[in-house]
């Protein structure tokens, strides 16, 4: 059974209809909410990705929260990478697009 207070990071991408439906400022009022550290950004006109540095079951709650997106969104894909924390966050925030 995984350690729920385990450190982890995840790089989080979805796609869907994820612009201009207030996607970023959803996933950041929740990273911060939920405790993970990172950041999300706009790559594209489709896609939104963050990555989230946390306690496992927090950065879990997290990626759910970015599975769902904000009412007025649709994820259609969405992909979990899970790599080393590096503890280089602060905070969450939003990233400049790409």
């Amino acid at each position: 059974m995984p350690n729920a207070t385990e450190l982890v990071r995840a790089h989080v991408r979805v796609k869907g209809r994820v612009q201009g439906v207030g996607f970023r400022a959803h996933v950041e009022y929740h990273g911060r909410q939920v405790g993970v550290t990172g950041w999300v950004r706009n790559v594209g006109y489709d896609t939104v990705e963050a990555v989230a540095e946390g306690e496992r079951a927090k950065v879990e709650r997290f990626i759910e929260t970015m599975k769902q997106g904000p009412r007025a969104s649709r994820v259609d894909e969405s992909n979990v990478e899970w790599e080393m924390p590096t503890g280089e966050f602060r905070e969450f925030g939003v990233k400049r697009s790409l």
